[in-house]
């Protein structure tokens, strides 16, 4: 770092007030129309020559986008003018490593002030090792990209999976329909009550310490019902607070499904891979007879997500509850065999999905850690193993291909 120069942000780059065009105005192009939160449309002329970037004025304060390409920043936004020369990869990195999402001013209308950011103070360097810490930031961001496109690719061959093994099964049988829609012939449906008990949760009061300081139990909440093996626990709570209210000890293997939520949460499935307590909005699920495989189980309602959710109902807070989960018709093959090997195949679909998750996880932590540590001169770019992180690149792509 010791040739990085002092300075600060305002003497690097301006920020010019993008210009308004309204939707009505716009004539769909090539040329991308940007707001403060992004893309919002295209036109057929630019404004401003690409590569750029943008900078939200208002609304979205200080987010950061870059276009490749010529562009039109509408008046909610500042696009940057480059005094320098200076690599734009290296500008739009560096922008977000500022995190200028923090200035907003203090008027009726929050706004980012200029002003605030070109005194921001920096420390640059030249414009060689601009284009190395770019190009190093760019190769391990396509990486996350492509991770991301990897575990897209992987959701959607579930979901293609799910569809066919649950209408199709995989003895190649004729069909038959049912409310459902059709299922293989020899399959059976049936009410989840048929063979499975269904009981709710509850909430120790949070008034009483007691039920909660100290506790040792895991206490699921609904958010933490997330198509996952739960195997532990926001928070916890005492014997006490267990044997005085309504929550009852669910033993590993129980699947619970949320009832409460008006995101996405009402509908998801989890099941319980430790002993565990859970809320009033859960319906835990336990088998009352061995029919039904509780993985076979699990992934059939994780395929009727959406189905399950319009089964809500109520005022302006709609939810589910445990009559209409008990009522829940189950489709599924007499031959347990049969649900093992659909299960089997879901599962290895399940390991790709989360494989890619960690992955990009993995992928995304390093990113934040080198951002950091280059944009602050902390670590120079020919101390880097680029070997090993084009490598890792490349691994990326090909699996994605």
């Amino acid at each position: 770092m010791s040739n990085w120069r002092g300075t600060t942000l305002g003497d690097e780059i301006d920020l010019a007030y993008g210009r308004a065009l309204p939707a009505h105005s716009r004539h769909p192009g090539v040329y991308g129309v940007f707001g403060s939160n992004g893309l919002v449309g295209t036109h057929a002329e630019a404004c401003v020559d690409g590569p750029g970037i943008v900078v939200g004025r208002k609304g979205s304060v200080g987010e950061i986008v870059y276009s490749s390409d010529a562009f039109w920043p509408i008046d909610t936004t500042y696009y940057v003018v480059n005094k320098g020369d200076h690599n734009w990869r290296f500008l739009f990195h560096l922008l977000r490593h500022i995190d200028l999402t923090g200035l907003n001013s203090h008027s009726a209308v929050p706004g980012l002030n200029r002003e605030d950011a070109y005194s921001i103070s920096v420390s640059w360097p030249s414009r060689d090792e601009q284009d190395d810490i770019a190009r190093v930031l760019d190769s391990l961001e396509n990486g996350v990209r492509l991770e991301t496109e990897a575990l897209a690719h992987a959701q959607d061959l579930k979901q293609a999976a799910m569809r066919e093994l649950f209408m199709r099964g995989l003895r190649a049988e004729p069909q038959k329909e049912t409310d459902l829609g059709p299922i293989p012939e020899s399959w059976v449906v049936e009410p989840l009550r048929a063979h499975h008990s269904v009981a709710s949760g509850g909430t120790p009061s949070r008034s009483n310490p007691a039920y909660w300081v100290g506790g040792k139990i895991p206490w699921v909440k609904t958010a933490e019902v997330d198509y996952c093996v739960i195997e532990k626990t926001e928070e916890h709570i005492t014997p006490a607070g267990l044997a005085e209210s309504a929550a009852k000890l669910l033993p590993a293997g129980t699947l619970l499904l949320a009832m409460y939520g008006q995101g996405v949460t009402r509908g998801r499935v989890a099941i319980l891979g430790i002993d565990a307590a859970c809320n009033q909005a859960c319906a835990a699920i336990r088998a009352s007879d061995d029919r039904i495989e509780g993985k076979y189980l699990y992934h059939y309602l994780v395929s009727r997500y959406s189905a399950i959710r319009q089964l809500a109902h109520g005022g302006q807070q709609q939810n589910l509850n445990l009559d209409i989960v008990r009522d829940l018709p189950v489709a599924f093959p007499a031959d347990k065999t049969e649900q093992n090997e659909i299960v089997a195949i879901l599962n290895a679909i399940d390991r790709k999905i989360d494989l890619h998750q960690q992955k990009r996880a993995v992928q995304e932590a390093l990113f934040k850690a080198l951002l950091h540590k280059l944009m602050t001169g902390e670590i120079a770019v020919d101390e880097l193993d680029l070997s090993a992180l084009y490598r890792a690149a490349v691994i990326s792509e090909e699996a994605t291909a």
